[in-house]
């Protein structure tokens, strides 16, 4: 996977709730390896209130978390973990608090758990993933048809989260359903084309109008 951006609508009950952003790139982390780093912003908004949630995921190629960290995109971030092999510890700092636990697995972040669901690598049978507080059981669902492409899914539990992504290259996000305090939001990936007013080809309301010849 090369850099990456992908834009996607949020909906709650099918009404608009905001918009998320994926922005990814490779980064290289020494004697660890190749792997990647993917910032999502989330803007909550329409049916939900106003707020603003940044996730910032740095992780190896199989999606194994090396960090991982929360904030409002304006401030330090509110929670962090590190995890750290060469030490064997999990470290995690929230506010002005920190804790440490043993590093017994490799374990993943929400965000580079669902990047590791994405392309031929995924897992094919029911999967146990570590993640800091717990584990997440991830189970292959059937082969599934969204917004006309083919797509390989998995429902994530407990929890109720259901990830969806091209069943080929480049392997897109194309749904994320997450459980929220307001219920399950849906996150569908909007066309490359498609502004936020919907037009197609990024073109005004008023240029579509047809011109009035001067007499």
């Amino acid at each position: 996977m090369n850099t990456e951006s992908l834009r996607l609508t949020l909906t709650l009950g099918g009404r608009f709730a905001g918009e998320q952003v994926w922005q990814t790139q490779p980064e290289k982390f020494g004697a660890l390896g190749a792997g990647y780093q993917t910032r999502v912003q989330t803007d909550f908004g329409g049916v939900l209130p106003a707020v603003r949630k940044v996730q910032v995921s740095r992780y190896l190629a199989d999606g194994t978390s090396l960090s991982y960290a929360e904030s409002d995109g304006r401030n330090k971030p509110h929670f962090e973990v590190q995890f750290d092999a060469a030490t064997a510890l999990i470290t995690l700092r929230q506010h002005q608090d920190e804790a440490a636990a043993p590093l017994l697995v490799a374990h993943y972040d929400p965000v580079s758990l669902v990047m590791a669901l994405r392309g031929p690598a995924a897992p094919t049978e029911l999967w146990r993933a570590a993640l800091t507080g717990g584990a997440v059981h991830v189970q292959p669902l059937p082969e599934a048809e969204i917004a006309g492409l083919r797509a390989r899914a998995f429902y994530l539990r407990p929890g109720g989260a259901y990830v969806a992504s091209e069943l080929e290259a480049p392997y897109r996000l194309l749904r994320l359903v997450q459980p929220t305090d307001f219920g399950p939001v849906d996150a569908s990936l909007q066309p490359e084309a498609r502004r936020k007013d919907g037009k197609e080809d990024g073109r005004s309301e008023k240029a579509d109008k047809p011109r009035r010849r001067r007499a």
